[in-house]
């Protein structure tokens, strides 16, 4: 049963960071391409970022890129997400995904960002 948890969410203020973890479970991590997508309030899926199976290939969307670090640990079978100078558009249910559309993802991680 594949399985991804989110985790490590919450509360900043803007200029703030937060570091997001997915521990997944299920299927052999270290073969896929793994993805962070988010959902803001009444707004559809968007694609954050992404990174090949062996960690050397991260990619953006640009208005994250130079202030989030996508990285994963395989022998962990985790994903991260360093999210660095938070900014309230920011703010969204941020999932790990095995696909860029989102299709097969976890149940996702409130981030908020508010003065």
């Amino acid at each position: 049963q594949v399985q991804l948890v989110e985790s490590g969410g919450g509360l900043v203020q803007p200029g703030g960071s937060l570091r997001l973890s997915c521990e997944v479970s299920g299927f052999t991590f270290s073969n896929y391409w793994m993805y962070w997508v988010r959902q803001a309030p009444g707004k559809g899926l968007e694609w954050v970022s992404q990174i090949d199976p062996t960690g050397l290939i991260p990619l953006y969307t640009p208005s994250v890129k130079g202030r989030f670090t996508i990285a994963r640990d395989n022998a962990k079978n985790t994903l991260f997400l360093q999210m660095n100078s938070l900014k309230s558009e920011d703010t969204a249910v941020y999932y790990c995904a095995r696909s860029r559309d989102g299709q097969v993802r976890g149940q996702g991680t409130q981030v908020t960002v508010s003065s």
